[in-house]
């Protein structure tokens, strides 16, 4: 029987929670308890966090390119706040329409680029997903790029969901169809989403927010 990936991961999580629990809790105070959970949670003040931007644009008229100056505006306010961030971009990933992922490949046998990718991802502690809407859908270059590779890279982290549209709605569409995306990829998205409505009248190409007076609205939004 062949497994999901990540399962073996999954269940010795589950289990070894399972049994601290029913073995020391009787015996334990609440406060004690409170204790031996902290020890099990990471505690560091800054997180190691992949950015994936799904834009694959490359030409501008009639609209402009939006993909790069929001990913840029993700990437310098989460910079501002100390956390360490890496931004994978479909358009510059040199990922092909996908054919083959990555966990089916022999460690010897993987393409250079599809390890590097598949190490920055593992090493993460978090996922920001980015993406346009199409057809009232997350665009089709986020999905490939996310597709390459399997759930066990991905799961027991958190995600959030940044869409944006040179309209009045902010891609909400697509970002309704992705939250259960990454629900079965096992990165739970948080409940908070960023939409960004007329993108290009609020960032400029260079990731900076065009009226100064509207930078600490839209980082606090960011990061809250």
């Amino acid at each position: 029987m062949i497994r999901p990936p990540g399962i073996k991961q999954y269940i010795f999580r589950f289990t070894s929670s399972l049994a601290f629990f029913s073995s020391s809790a009787s015996s334990m105070s609440v406060d004690s308890i409170s204790k031996a959970k902290t020890k099990l949670l990471p505690t560091a003040s800054s997180l190691n966090i992949a950015i994936l931007s799904g834009s694959t644009r490359t030409d501008g008229p009639p609209r402009p390119i939006l993909g790069p100056r929001v990913a840029k505006f993700i990437e310098t306010t989460l910079l501002k706040r100390g956390h360490h961030v890496t931004l994978i971009e479909a358009r510059n990933s040199e990922l092909s329409l996908l054919t083959k992922p990555h966990f089916a490949y022999s460690r010897s046998q993987t393409p250079p680029k599809l390890a590097d990718i598949a190490k920055q991802l593992s090493h993460s502690d978090a996922y920001i997903a980015i993406t346009p809407e199409y057809n009232h859908f997350p665009c089709p270059g986020l999905l490939n790029l996310f597709n390459h590779f399997g759930s066990s890279i991905f799961s027991f982290k958190p995600s959030a969901i940044v869409t944006y549209s040179a309209g009045q709605w902010g891609g909400t569409r697509a970002a309704n169809s992705l939250r259960p995306f990454l629900s079965e990829l096992g990165c739970l998205p948080v409940s908070a989403m960023i939409h960004i409505p007329m993108a290009q009248n609020v960032i400029d190409d260079d990731g900076h927010i065009k009226i100064a007076e509207d930078v600490k609205s839209w980082e606090g939004y960011v990061t809250r």
